[in-house]
């Protein structure tokens, strides 16, 4: 796997964080200089001594799909878009009028920063041989046929596309309604549009643009069944985590947007220019009147505004006496209680909820929302406003929590507060996160009153017989104990799909070993039936670096032989052999960037394959301890991958005596990328003698599975 990435990316990252949050972007920027950039005029290709055909937008759309253009043609056209504030990216959208166009067209370019060629407006002329037509998305667009993609390579834009020297024009965008995005008007993806009369649904509300780093959809709608409680008519608006704008909170009012019209597959979407584009907030109507209130929805007046007039506020200690029942308790006071953020979900670990917390205790709230940590009122240590009323309250296991009801199999439960309703309950309180100081407690003077806070525990070690385990077995939640130096123990669980690494490096809990030194442990408390337990927000939450209780210091297994496949292909260390079908094992880096894994796949309907993946001897004479480990990735179904380990190998699989190896293997036939560590995989067996490990895959003509391996280590001491 990747490894962590360098201190100084780390500085930078954060740095670029300060910017983004420390600076106000208006989208008033300066105009392009172009004094030095190529143009030309109408004349250079009408001149019949160049022998350019003129086509239009809709000939052009027309050409053979995915067929290199040989005609010596050009097309006239105008720059709808524009990537300043870097919402759009790598593309130029063009349309065929500056005002009330009938064609738009999508050109992918392997360049940025194309508004200081080609501002919005700029007329402009697309010298189209050796480019091609082809569809993505169900989407036309126009590009060049690389290996590397349908793009036009930057070296080569000013081959295909100039600027007129003398025209630059104001672009009108064409009104239209959601409900207009209909095949019938797809001629139109790539112009300027304006929507009327729209607004952001409950789930965008009180929410940034998009997250950093992360493109998002965010739901617009216009006119509303008061009845069905939804909009007649919506459509995506997709925003970048790149775009300057990224963070600013989405405007809460009905108004109108200025956008690129454009759609994926079925779903019709928009990417705004900038964010001024949208004005939802101080919109007036055609009398001059601002009218961005009441919304469609009803809601009357700024619905991310918090005012706690009429309000009685609470401590969290107050809200946990609220429950009084045993199914649970809808709060129908008007109450309100601030907190602060001390937990969240941004390692996955906690899943759809955070632990907020006050002077006089800790609350595990509940919300049907991913990636929590990413709003700003959820981010870690910020103080959050929470309206109570209409709120429910239940002890699950023990626990009182704080949610809302769902039904499920026509059964009312206990559960997430919906996402559309997060913005009538949470409210930023608009000032700096402040340091989550953790209560200090040791496992004997717990008690239910610590249940939700964020707490310290010095001097914890994770017992013998934990030593060389993962913190998670697979993608299930898993329990490990930690113990103090009295040997009072106490469960630390945690989530099989815990991520404490990031995208580019990721760090599974299935793949991550514990610790084996005693230090400090800083945690959430829950309960469950009674036994309290831990949960960890990050691995820097258990510190555990000084020797043992006893006086001792554990060292992890050393490594004998690894191989992460990342140069890509097997090399002399491993034995591939095709007993049976057509296909073999590989490996390959899709979907994974520079990250090679092996992999053998074998298409459905093809005949049976048997196919084994053999590793080189690895020694382990004279050591007492030994053990494998690897992570898999399984894809469609078929039958399981085998595991073997051999003393012995003959050259033939078939001659050859195995042990089957009980190795955890991933079993999420539906998706690929939730790679599943192995676990250390006993070898105890083959003590003081050489071994192979062997891979075998089998598929039949009615099954067949794709499966990858990749951190394939034999450790041992």
């Amino acid at each position: 796997m990747k490894k962590y990435n360098s201190i100084l990316k780390y500085i930078f990252v954060i740095f670029a964080a300060l910017v983004i949050t420390g600076c106000v972007h208006d989208d008033k920027y300066d105009e392009p200089n172009l004094d030095d950039y190529q143009c030309r005029t109408a004349s250079y290709y009408t001149d019949s001594q160049n022998g350019y055909e003129k086509w239009t937008l809709s000939q052009l759309k027309l050409q053979t799909q995915s067929v290199a253009i040989t005609k010596k043609a050009y097309v006239e056209a105008y720059v709808s878009s524009s990537d300043e504030t870097g919402n759009i990216y790598k593309t130029l959208y063009v349309q065929d009028n500056p005002e009330n166009p009938t064609e738009g067209l999508t050109i992918s370019l392997d360049a940025v920063s194309l508004y200081t060629k080609f501002p919005q407006g700029s007329k402009v002329y697309l010298d189209v041989q050796g480019l091609a037509i082809t569809t993505y998305g169900g989407v036309k667009q126009l590009g060049k046929i690389t290996p590397a993609g349908t793009r036009v390579p930057e070296k080569e834009v000013n081959m295909h596309i100039f600027r007129d020297c003398n025209v630059r024009a104001k672009i009108i965008p064409k009104v239209m309604t959601l409900t207009q995005m209909v095949s019938a008007n797809d001629n139109l993806i790539g112009c300027l549009i304006q929507i009327n009369n729209v607004e952001f649904d409950g789930r965008a509300l009180c929410t940034p643009y998009a997250p950093n780093s992360v493109t998002v959809d965010k739901t617009i709608g216009e006119g509303w069944d008061s009845s069905a409680n939804k909009y007649l008519k919506t459509a995506v608006v997709r925003n970048s985590g790149y775009a300057s704008f990224a963070n600013q909170i989405i405007p809460g009012g009905k108004g109108s947007m200025v956008a690129i019209f454009s759609k994926y597959n079925s779903t019709y979407q928009m990417y705004i220019n900038r964010v001024t584009d949208v004005d939802m907030e101080t919109h007036k109507n055609t009398s001059g009147v601002i009218d961005s209130y009441p919304r469609l929805d009803g809601v009357t007046s700024n619905p991310c505004q918090f005012n706690a007039s009429g309000l009685t506020v609470k401590t969290i200690a107050d809200v946990k006496q609220l429950n009084t029942t045993a199914n649970w308790t809808q709060i129908t006071g008007d109450f309100y209680v601030k907190a602060q953020v001390v937990a969240n979900d941004a390692t996955s670990n906690l899943y759809k909820y955070v632990y907020v917390e006050d002077a006089t205790g800790g609350l595990r709230v509940n919300m049907n929302k991913l990636d929590l940590f990413v709003d700003n009122r959820f981010r870690l240590g910020k103080d959050v406003y929470i309206k109570l009323k209409g709120l429910y309250l239940r002890s699950v296991n023990g626990e009182i929590q704080l949610g809302g009801l769902f039904i499920s199999g026509g059964v009312q439960q206990f559960g997430q507060i919906e996402e559309t309703e997060i913005y009538k309950h949470f409210f930023d309180t608009n000032t700096v996160a402040r340091p989550v100081v953790p209560t200090e407690r040791t496992i004997s003077s717990l008690t239910t009153a610590d249940v939700g806070r964020w707490v310290k525990f010095k001097d914890l070690q994770f017992i013998d017989s934990d030593l060389g385990k993962t913190y998670a077995v697979g993608t299930a939640a898993t329990n490990r104990t930690l113990q103090d130096c009295s040997g009072k123990t106490i469960l630390l669980r945690t989530n099989g799909l815990a991520d404490f690494g990031s995208s580019d490096t990721p760090k599974k809990a299935s793949a991550t070993e514990i610790e084996g030194g005693k230090g400090d442990v800083y945690a959430i408390v829950s309960i469950f039936n009674g036994t309290y337990q831990l949960w960890i927000t990050k691995l820097s939450d258990v510190d555990l670096d000084d020797p043992r209780c006893d006086g001792s210091v554990y060292t992890p297994l050393p490594v004998l032989y690894k191989d992460d496949f990342a140069a890509g292909g097997f090399g002399s260390d491993w034995t591939t052999v095709n007993v049976a079908g057509a296909q073999v094992w590989n490996t390959s880096n899709q979907g994974n960037g520079t990250n090679y894994y092996a992999v053998m796949s074998a298409p459905l309907g093809s005949l049976a394959n048997e196919d084994w993946l053999i590793s080189k001897t690895v020694s382990l004479v004279g050591k007492t301890k030994a053990a494998v480990s690897f992570t898999t990735d399984v894809r469609y179904s078929g039958p399981a991958l085998q595991v073997y380990a051999t003393e012995n190998y003959t050259g033939n699989p078939a001659t050859t005596t195995w042990v089957a190896l009980p190795a955890t293997l991933d079993t999420n036939t539906a998706a690929f990328g939730d790679w599943v560590s192995s676990g250390n995989v006993d070898l105890a067996a083959f003590l003081g003698k050489n071994v192979r490990i062997a891979f075998k895959y089998t598929s039949t003509s009615a099954a067949a599975a794709t499966w990858e391996i990749d951190d394939f280590k034999i450790k041992g001491q």
